[in-house]
């Protein structure tokens, strides 16, 4: 079976991915992975493909648009699971597959006969990687996870937002895209045992298990505490100033982490005496009296613009920064130095653009030339690398068990 390879140029050039995930988790696995050099194949379901090609908006000229993102450099084939034939057909590809990704429920393949261990007797060497709501041990390895319910489980809710405030989640989606990420280096690490022992393994994550990940600071408190931290707005738990403030004309961040930035944005705010307060001497302090120090920072802040702190703060070497729009982030020289927006060429809508691969390579760099592909566009391609017929492959097609 041939591998898709053509102007591939990333470091996992010859891995092959068989995709049977969708909406956001698994996909976000298999696009990095897909960015990175792999052959991944998106297999859909059938009738209606991925979930998320049924979001209504946003959408460009008709496609939904989250669809789009997450699914580009991929090749497409729509699958029926459900019937005999197309079953027949994912246990083929499965022979000479490197890895299959799935985010159902932990026993929906299985119920198939499609789970790791009926897999792994026709390839040892497959490693299966699962994204599932809450991980396949434990009480609540049945019930199906969101990533607003993982962010509301580990706690994520409750740290985010103003204090005194109603649970508030992130305003994207951490537990899923974390849980991809997750995801992707764990089948890169079975990758490497692999290329040693010849032999695949299951690899798993969860929405909670990623969303727990998040809570690192705060779990450190809790653990030293026996008391759970609430939520700081923009501030830091442990470190102060460490928040967005209002200038003349709109917010900045301020990262004075350690003494030394400390004593600089002092200087900057030609606030000499801060120096000598024993409110603000150390970490320990400032964090002690926090709202004073908060409000003697924005005082002085809101007299001129954010250009202007921004300048002084980068002259002194002070970690700050503009708090953007998406729009105002996506456009960003910095952003389009490091090739963070990419443009592709969609074979029905033209060229539209993406969020690029965020991992750079010095000699195997990752390449994002393909679109997210349309439904069962490639399939009939794909069966025929995996060696079927033409008349074979028209059976399928009457059969029902692709499309």
């Amino acid at each position: 079976m041939s591998v898709d390879t053509q102007t591939k140029t990333g470091p996992l050039v010859g891995m092959r991915v068989l995709e049977l995930a969708q909406i956001m988790a698994g996909p976000t696995c298999g696009m990095l992975l897909a960015d990175m050099g792999a052959d991944v194949i998106k297999i859909e379901k059938i009738p209606g493909g991925d979930d998320s090609r049924g979001y209504r908006e946003p959408r460009l000229r008709g496609v939904s648009a989250p669809y789009l993102v997450m699914n580009r450099n991929k090749r497409g084939m729509a699958l029926n699971l459900k019937s005999d034939a197309g079953r027949g057909v994912f246990r083929h590809m499965v022979a000479t597959a490197d890895v299959v990704l799935e985010n159902y429920r932990h026993d929906t393949l299985e119920k198939m006969g499609l789970g790791y261990d009926a897999l792994k007797a026709i390839n040892p060497g497959l490693i299966y990687a699962a994204i599932s709501g809450y991980g396949r041990t434990g009480p609540y390895r049945d019930k199906a996870g969101f990533d607003l319910i993982a962010q509301g489980f580990a706690g994520l809710m409750s740290i985010t937002g103003e204090a005194g405030g109603p649970p508030v989640k992130t305003g994207n989606s951490v537990a899923d895209i974390c849980a991809g990420i997750l995801a992707a280096t764990g089948v890169c690490a079975a990758y490497a045992h692999k290329q040693k022992t010849g032999l695949g393994q299951l690899v798993e994550t969860s929405l909670m298990d990623a969303a727990l990940q998040q809570t690192y600071w705060q779990a450190a408190s809790y653990f030293a505490t026996g008391e759970s931290p609430g939520p700081t707005g923009s501030a830091h738990l442990l470190s102060a100033p460490y928040q967005a403030f209002e200038t003349a004309d709109g917010w900045i961040n301020i990262g004075g982490a350690n003494q030394s930035n400390w004593e600089r944005i002092a200087i900057v705010l030609e606030q000499p005496d801060w120096l000598t307060d024993t409110r603000f001497a150390t970490n320990t302090d400032r964090m002690a009296n926090v709202e004073s120090l908060t409000e003697a920072i924005q005082s002085r802040l809101r007299v001129q613009t954010s250009a202007h702190w921004l300048a002084l703060f980068d002259n002194a070497g002070v970690p700050a920064g503009p708090v953007h729009t998406i729009g105002q982030a996506l456009s960003h020289p910095q952003t389009l130095a490091r090739g963070m927006v990419v443009e592709v060429d969609h074979p029905t809508l033209g060229q539209m653009q993406a969020v690029g691969c965020p991992i750079h390579f010095s000699d195997t760099p990752t390449q994002i030339d393909r679109a997210a592909p349309d439904l069962g566009q490639h399939t009939r391609e794909i069966l025929e690398n995996y060696g079927y017929s033409a008349s074979d492959i028209d059976a399928l097609y009457q059969a029902g068990a692709v499309a």
